[in-house]
């Protein structure tokens, strides 16, 4: 963008050492919206346009963005060529350069048209919520799968806006080149390298799918159960999985604090082991162009024995968060509902006053008849853990077969290939030269056992 060089380095990137890029935060409230939203997500629970505000300003921070201005715009009606009306961007133009500000956030999803007439506008750089989140999603990933994700939905993001300036073309850093950049090239060169970029990315992604596929062959052939933790991004996922396996994931009070898919082996109060899966978070509009990226990842969840839904209680949003990741759930053919599959976890509860935090607390105790799904916790100062790990075991020891057998001294091999395939409980040699074996087997692996010893 024209006049801002002195706020990045080399090839376009933010130096934060200089100077910190100010931002203008726009939330467009829609009359429309609500009309819209109820019909498409049947009957979803709408934000306010403050709370969406919020939840702006807290991704522009994830990026560390210094807010000169945020503010609510109302739009009667959507422009084609703007969104907001002439007179709100008269009126943003004179904001931004008062704030002296680089960069303005349209926290609403911009055609190619609206986003380039804005610049022109505003003489400032646009990005509107597909843009921010994908420049936070590509500063978070550290693994190469993660890395690759974001680059690929970043190139098909691009598409459409071959004339701004992208440099993910030369650098394999994805996510990033929204901020800034070269400034514009032809548009024949850029479609043909954009199209040879995204061939070769699907390549790499489908080789790194392969190999991901095989690491959760080989885990089925050891019956620990996956325990998959899912919810809406700052719900406090990352606190909890490292508050329960003692792991280093990082977790920050910040938007997308964590991207990359975590696993660790964890061992419940009965002795029972499980895998748990710390998954990236949901965010309301997720550009689906990251849904598509992220599949191989979210596997992760349908794969898992159980899906721990963690909400942020001390969040006023919360409902209208929860409503977001039950359609992501249902987009991956997962039954939001199914107590059975699903533990409610509502974290954060530290941070209610005390009269809230007893309520809650209550309410996690279930009716007479019912089945309990749900627990209140904190994963700061560890209220709640004990009652959610023995939810989970209770909740896993459903999923698996207790058996006992007695096995001959000649198929000693059966012995290996149960503490191969399960979880054995104990052990005892009788005189005779028999071993007993107590042990818990995945119904599958139950079978195949008894397939091994008829055959």
């Amino acid at each position: 963008m024209d006049g801002d060089e002195d706020a990045k380095g080399p090839r376009g990137s933010i130096d934060h050492a200089v100077e910190p890029t100010r931002a203008i935060v726009i939330a467009p409230d829609i009359s429309q919206r609500n009309q819209a939203k109820s019909t498409f997500a049947n009957g979803a629970i709408e934000r306010s346009a403050a709370e969406r505000l919020v939840e702006a300003e807290g991704l522009a921070l994830a990026i560390d963005l210094v807010i000169a201005h945020s503010a609510v715009i109302n739009v009667a009606k959507p422009r084609p060529a703007t969104l907001l009306g002439s007179g709100k961007v008269i009126e943003l133009a004179e904001i931004v350069k008062a704030e002296n500000a680089k960069l303005v956030v349209i926290d609403h999803a911009l055609t190619p048209v609206q986003q380039r007439n804005l610049e022109k506008e505003l003489h400032a750089k646009v990005v509107d919520r597909t843009g921010l989140i994908l420049e936070i999603f590509g500063r978070r990933a550290r693994t190469k799968e993660g890395s690759l994700q974001v680059e690929l939905a970043h190139l098909n993001y691009q598409r459409g806006r071959l004339v701004r300036s992208w440099t993910h073309l030369e650098r394999q850093r994805g996510g990033a080149g929204f901020l800034g950049g070269p400034g514009e090239t032809q548009i024949e060169a850029d479609r043909r390298l954009l199209r040879d970029k995204i061939k070769s990315l699907e390549v790499e992604l489908e080789a790194v799918r392969r190999t991901r596929t095989l690491h959760r062959a080989k885990r089925k052939k050891i019956p620990l159960p996956v325990v998959a933790f899912v919810g809406y991004t700052n719900a406090g996922k990352s606190t909890l999985f490292n508050r329960l396996t003692g792991a280093d994931v990082h977790a920050e009070d910040m938007l997308f604090a964590t991207l990359d898919p975590t696993l660790r082996r964890v061992q419940l109060p009965g002795g029972t082991w499980i895998i748990l899966s710390d998954t990236v978070g949901f965010i309301s509009d997720l550009p689906t162009h990251l849904v598509a990226a992220f599949r191989a990842t979210l596997e992760e969840v349908q794969e898992a024995n159980l899906v721990l839904h963690v909400h942020d209680a001390a969040d006023s949003a919360v409902s209208a968060q929860a409503d977001d990741v039950r359609q992501v759930l249902k987009d991956l053919e997962i039954d939001p509902e199914d107590t059975s599959h699903i533990i409610e976890v509502w974290n954060k509860i530290d941070a209610l006053l005390p009269e809230d935090r007893e309520a809650i607390q209550k309410r996690m105790v279930p009716s007479k008849g019912d089945t309990l799904n749900q627990v209140a916790v904190s994963a700061l100062d560890g209220t709640g853990l004990p009652d959610l790990l023995a939810l989970i075991e209770q909740k896993i020891a459903g999923s698996l077969v207790s058996r006992t057998v007695e096995i001959s001294p000649d198929h000693f091999a059966d012995v290996a290939w149960l503490y191969e395939n399960g979880i054995v409980r104990g052990r005892e040699a009788l005189d005779d030269g028999m071993i007993v074996v107590r042990v818990d087997l995945t119904p599958e692996n139950s079978e195949a056992y008894d397939r091994r010893t008829k055959g």
